[in-house]
C-alpha cells in the first residue's frame, strides 16, 4: 500500500501514543481487555499493517467494542483493511502494505 506523504509520521505518532499509555497508563489500570491479543497490541498491529488512517479507525473500533457488554475472546488484525478504505485505496491490496501477524510480535505483553 502507497503512503500517503507525512502518514508515516502520523502513523509514527499513533503508535507512539498508543506505546506511551501502554508504558504509563495501562499499569495503574490493570488488565481489563476482554480480547486477545490485548486493545493496545491490536491498535500497534493495525497501525503498523494498515497504516494511520485504516489502522486508527480499526483500532478506535476495536476500543468501542472493548466494554463489559462484549464476551471478548480472539479478534486478531484483519489480513485487509476495511471495506472503505479498500475503496478509497483503488482496490489495491494490503498485502503490499506489511507482513502478516503471525510473525512473532515483540509488543505481545502488555
Amino acid at each position: 500500500m502507497a503512503a500517503e506523504p507525512g502518514s508515516t509520521l502520523i502513523q509514527s505518532a499513533l503508535i507512539g501514543l498508543v506505546r506511551g499509555y501502554r508504558l504509563l497508563l495501562s499499569p495503574w489500570l490493570g488488565a481489563s481487555c476482554r480480547f486477545e491479543p490485548t486493545c493496545s497490541v491490536y491498535a500497534i498491529g493495525a497501525l503498523q499493517r494498515h497504516g494511520a488512517a485504516a489502522g486508527g479507525y480499526l483500532a478506535a473500533a476495536r476500543i468501542l467494542r472493548c466494554n463489559p457488554f462484549c464476551a471478548g475472546g480472539h479478534d486478531g488484525v484483519p489480513d485487509n483493511p476495511p471495506a472503505l478504505f479498500r475503496r478509497l485505496l483503488g482496490g489495491r491490496a494490503a498485502a503490499d502494505s506489511a507482513p502478516s501477524s503471525s510473525s512473532t510480535n515483540p509488543e505481545a505483553s502488555s
